[in-house]
């Protein structure tokens, strides 16, 4: 294979995320859907047939008359919103607790890797229903029991770098020359987790939209005014025999993105995985 298709290649991963993106912020503006209208006379049309309001179900409708399409977009917006929202919280939290324990040590270093240790016994999926089933079903809900778990991975990462970045020699020198702490962490220690923390976001981003997913299948994620792929693919299950495009296109959908988010993280994680060396 040439460099220049090998290029080509590494880009896909950007392209379809882009291409995810744009449909989550401006396909929803193109395409109406509400959730509450159930046209019974339209129900389980194959895709590419006419509606009975004159338009085209491209994808095709569910057990409810509505447009299997519009759900897929609007899902996407949902995969997004939540997905960066629980990215950013948990990176947030996870990198200002990791660099307290690398930087600081002693004994808050063990008390903080500790109760990290504790958290990584408990599955995080579990933890995460757990969390969601407790309150009543919303999008802040399901953002805040995503964020009780992917923190601890951003923490283990930063407090990693945080260790071995505080003894190299300039942070030393700043140490011995009375520079503030603060300074010090955010102009010589916070710099060196910025490659790492990207690097993992995307990762997290991939588990993020697929727990949420997982979650709203279980019926305790989003509520049913909000769109998720999760509930979609849900709706379908019964009708697999007869139907099969209401859970294997938004199932597809969600495939492909966690699948270029995949690769979009490998190849982070083989850029910047190991964080500055100079």
């Amino acid at each position: 294979m040439t460099a220049a298709r090998r290029r080509v290649l590494r880009r896909v991963p950007y392209l379809v995320l882009a291409a995810y993106a744009l449909i989550g912020g401006i396909g929803p503006l193109l395409i109406d859907y509400n959730p509450v209208r159930t046209p019974l006379e339209d129900r389980l049309l194959a895709p590419g047939s006419r509606v009975s309001t004159g338009g085209t179900a491209w994808l095709g409708t569910d057990g409810l008359g509505r447009d299997v399409l519009a759900q897929v977009v609007y899902g996407a917006r949902t995969s997004v919103i939540i997905g960066v929202s629980t990215v950013v919280v948990a990176a947030v939290i996870g990198v200002a607790v990791g660099i307290v324990a690398g930087y600081f040590r002693g004994w808050l270093d063990t008390v903080l890797a500790r109760g990290i240790d504790i958290l990584l016994a408990f599955p995080s999926i579990l933890l995460t229903i757990v969390i969601a089933g407790a309150f009543q079903r919303s999008v802040t809900v399901v953002v805040a029991a995503l964020s009780a778990t992917a923190w601890i991975s951003f923490a283990r990462v930063t407090r990693g770098v945080a260790l071995s970045t505080r003894e190299r020699a300039w942070v030393d020198s700043a140490r011995v020359l009375g520079v503030p702490r603060i300074h010090v962490i955010v102009r010589h220690i916070l710099p060196f987790t910025a490659g790492p923390v990207v690097a993992l976001a995307t990762l997290e981003f991939a588990l993020v939209v697929l727990a949420e997913a997982g979650l709203s299948f279980l019926g305790i994620g989003l509520p049913n005014s909000a769109v998720s792929w999760g509930q979609t693919i849900a709706n379908g299950k019964q009708y697999l025999a007869t139907a099969w495009w209401i859970s294997a296109l938004p199932g597809f959908a969600l495939s492909l993105l966690i699948i270029n988010i995949g690769i979009l993280g490998d190849q982070l994680t083989a850029r910047y995985g190991r964080g500055r060396t100079s």
